[in-house]
């Protein structure tokens, strides 16, 4: 696919984006829940090797190219990767229809005003120009909201907008990820000032141009519903922000227009230990279940 097919894909998909971006903070606790346990690895070059297996297994599922999963979320060894045939990672993706996007964070601050910022990503020219040769259509980034500080909140998206313009003047499009943390005593508080500052934020986005949005299931259904319908705006996706699988599908559902992008609700049930024919209907099983509450098919 060409950029103008892969916008094409990420507008009109009718699935959901796969999030397979575990990073080094989290990539232990994602190998213990698929049966890899910290013994079995040592420092972070075997760490990562582990993680980069569980990934090639996951794309070179027979269903994963179904056509149900339109776009995967990549960490950077990832997409420098390839799979045992030896098919860089992006370029398997995009033959197989799925568009790659490229997570570009370093991981946060500590809470400030009751939000956690990124920190600086000194290298963001050089990833995004990398990202750009090898195929990939976009990036994504982390910060999340922990209550209703209108200082905070604010500061949050100003900086998600800020990275934003940056990768969008590199060529690629931006998936912008403040995320409101389930666990928030203010949460309905806190996405009204997020869905707020947003609109605002959205107004710096240069005409003809657009950003990609992976936003907490609001409480109260279709709350983004502006920003889904934004002009400025290619998609409005879900992050699974720590529900089951199935609770992140029953809430998703509620919301027209928003997909998923979902990474442990989508590989919570899958075991190294499986055999291929087992791992293939587990992950078939969820990405049928994830698409449905995506489309309402």
């Amino acid at each position: 696919m060409n950029f103008e097919e892969m916008t094409a894909k990420m507008r009109d998909g009718q699935g959901f984006i796969a999030a397979l971006d575990q990073s080094g903070g989290s990539t232990p606790k994602a190998l213990r829940a698929y049966g890899v346990e910290d013994g079995e690895w040592d420092g972070d070059d075997e760490m990562f090797a582990k993680i980069h297996e569980m990934r090639c297994r996951i794309v070179d599922s027979p269903s994963f190219s179904n056509g149900k999963v339109i776009g995967a979320i990549l960490f950077e060894k990832t997409m420098e990767g390839c799979n045992a045939e030896g098919s860089p990672i992006p370029e398997l993706l995009s033959r197989r229809g799925v568009v790659p996007f490229l997570k570009v964070d370093k991981g946060m601050h500590d809470v400030e005003n009751g939000a956690q910022l990124m920190k600086p990503i000194p290298e963001l020219e050089s990833l995004c120009k990398r990202a750009k040769e090898l195929g990939v259509f976009g990036t994504k980034m982390r910060s999340v909201i922990h209550e209703a500080n209108r200082e905070g909140v604010a500061a949050n998206v100003a900086q998600q907008m800020d990275y934003g313009l940056q990768i969008l003047s590199f060529g690629l499009v931006p998936i912008l990820e403040p995320e409101v943390s389930l666990d928030s005593a203010s949460r309905p508080q806190a996405e009204a000032l997020l869905l707020s500052n947003m609109l605002d934020q959205l107004e710096r986005v240069p005409e003809g141009k657009q950003v990609m949005l992976k936003l907490t299931i609001p409480s109260e259904p279709n709350l983004y519903k502006p920003l889904i319908d934004h002009p400025k705006v290619l998609r409005v996706v879900a992050l699974s922000g720590g529900y089951s699988r199935e609770d992140a599908c029953r809430e998703l559902a509620k919301n027209d227009g928003m997909i998923a992008s979902f990474s442990r609700a989508l590989l919570e049930v899958l075991q190294a230990k499986m055999d291929d024919q087992q791992f293939d209907q587990a992950l078939g099983n969820a990405i049928d279940e994830i698409a449905c509450a995506s489309t309402g098919a």
